[in-house]
């Protein structure tokens, strides 16, 4: 059975049976509406002829019905009853619509008005079953001297009903009716705004957007015109880092941090790079904002941007680093010429003392190479940044600290994050961006017992003081933006942002000032310095 027949009867079945129960409940009313009117009526009928003067008078005369036969027959036609009967103390009629049952007694039992009672109830008489009042009938000095019985037949009463339920029933059955035909306009309306679809399709259609919109790599999240959140798949969760939260409900403003609001209400077709937590996501959106200023309905798209940026920092490093080996390479093979032609003019201690200063520890020097054995990537990472620096016509020193006396086991905790990495390489990427040639710069790296301090500073323009209290926030740069090739400017404000919030994760600082020495930016990250766990299990 299709979507729309069920409804159709669903709807139909619920009109009909509201419809019919109204009715039987109305009928019933308007039945106790209709006797409790007659009673009311033969109630006073009665009463008032056992108080008429004439009919008390009566009882003491030598042919009482003579006298009560026509006044009990007016007050009968005039009240529109079926009877009205008069009887003495015996049950003796003195008034009957039929004047040959006068005479004789009643059909019925006369015992409860004749106690002083009044009666009323159902009973068969000589015209039939009829619904009939009694009461007595009380002499001047209050005994009883006869009752009077008024009543109407069951039939008419029957009668006068039926024709009473006619406008109803119609009444009923029109409603019926129109309830039907609203039903099958409700039930096209309905299937109008389904797209006519059976419940199998949609329950199908349902099933297959879940599993593709939770399967996806990227992250979904649509809000209402309200702003607030009506779906989020699990690649949104993550990427937001919410846990076992639920963002269905929320109001995005709570949720989303100030870049990805801002994307989500101005609209970006193109992505956007915004800094969430550490993580860098492109970030699309269509937009709350129509150009009359009215909110609709909007959808947030979002993915992960972080290995992809991190694989082309790599890439990049990779090939700055393959430069500069066949730039050393092909320093080294000079540099076996003139030990070669020392050696050949007699000059041993010359040729030894080349040999000297171009000894261990390559573009870093001696004593940087030293002090970071235990950082390979560091110590390769600073090795490809000197060699980008002397490729752009800079200068980067590179100066570590020794470390405290057995502190050979410190470590930071950062290493096997990238942590301390990400964190050098955007800052000397920042100074180098920032400089031109022959700018310097300068890396410092101090260990303490419980703390690591990574300063580096240049001889550049340095941070203006408007910019000290933003310039680690998303979006704020004090780099020059040229346009690119499709002459929008390139997003920056991700490199400084991502360092303090990793400085923060690990309750370090991040500042910025005036370098005293070159009189360039001075970048300070502070970080407490941690053992591994393997140290302190032995501890």
């Amino acid at each position: 059975m299709s979507l729309r027949v069920q409804l159709l009867l669903l709807q139909a079945l619920i009109v009909v049976a509201t419809v019919a129960g109204t009715g039987v409940l109305v009928g019933a009313l308007q039945e106790r509406l209709l006797r409790d009117a007659y009673l009311d009526r033969m109630t006073a009928v009665a009463q008032s002829v056992a108080r008429l003067p004439v009919i008390l008078d009566a009882y003491g005369s030598a042919d009482p019905s003579a006298v009560i036969q026509p006044v009990a027959e007016v007050i009968r036609e005039a009240s529109n009853v079926t009877y009205v009967v008069v009887t003495d103390a015996q049950g003796i009629r003195f008034s009957h619509p039929n004047p040959e049952r006068i005479g004789e007694p009643v059909s019925t039992d006369p015992s409860v008005p004749l106690s002083g009672e009044i009666f009323v109830g159902t009973e068969t008489g000589t015209l039939g079953e009829s619904w009939r009042v009694k009461v007595p009938v009380f002499a001047e000095d209050g005994t009883i001297v006869g009752a009077v019985s008024v009543g109407i037949l069951e039939s008419a009463l029957r009668e006068e009903y039926a024709g009473s339920l006619t406008p109803l029933l119609a009444a009923l059955g029109g409603a019926a009716v129109l309830g039907v035909l609203g039903a099958a306009g409700v039930t096209a309306i309905i299937r109008r705004r389904i797209y006519r679809l059976e419940p199998k399709q949609i329950a199908s259609l349902v099933d297959a957007n879940e599993i593709m919109l939770h399967g996806l790599s990227e992250g979904v999240i649509a809000v209402d015109g309200a702003g607030v959140i009506t779906v989020a798949n699990d690649a949104a969760r993550d990427l937001l880092a919410a846990g076992d939260r639920k963002l269905v409900g929320l109001p995005a403003a709570e949720v989303l941090e100030p870049g990805l609001r801002a994307v989500l209400d101005d609209g970006e077709r193109e992505g956007r790079l915004v800094l969430v937590g550490e993580r860098i996501l492109v970030a699309r959106s269509t937009g709350r904002h129509r150009d009359d200023g009215r909110a609709v309905d909007a959808t947030l798209l979002i993915r992960d941007h972080t290995e992809l940026h991190d694989a082309v920092r790599q890439m990049e490093g990779a090939q700055s680093l393959t430069d500069g080996l066949r730039a050393q390479a092909h320093e080294f093979q000079n540099t076996m010429h003139v030990v070669g032609g020392l050696l050949e003019l007699g000059l041993p201690q010359d040729a030894l003392a080349v040999v000297r200063r171009e000894g261990r520890g390559g573009s870093l020097g001696t004593e940087a190479a030293d002090a970071l054995q235990d950082e390979p990537e560091l110590a390769a990472l600073l090795m490809v940044k000197r060699i980008q620096a002397r490729e752009r016509g800079m200068s980067l020193e590179v100066d570590v600290a020794p470390r405290p006396e057995g502190g050979d086991g410190l470590r930071t905790g950062l290493i096997g994050e990238g942590d301390l990495v990400t964190i050098v390489g955007n800052l000397v990427d920042n100074a180098m961006e920032v400089g031109g040639v022959g700018t310097r710069i300068v890396l410092l790296i101090a260990w303490t017992d419980d703390r690591v301090t990574i300063t580096v500073e240049d001889d550049g323009p340095g941070v203006q003081l408007a910019l000290r209290e933003r310039v680690f926030d998303v979006g704020v740069s004090t780099k020059d933006a040229p346009g690119t090739a499709d002459g929008q400017a390139p997003q920056r404000g991700i490199g400084l942002a991502l360092v303090r919030r990793i400085a923060e994760r690990h309750r370090g600082s991040a500042t910025v000032d005036d370098s005293p020495a070159l009189g360039g930016a001075r970048f300070v990250i502070d970080l407490p310095a941690v053992r591994p766990a393997h140290e302190e299990a032995t501890r």
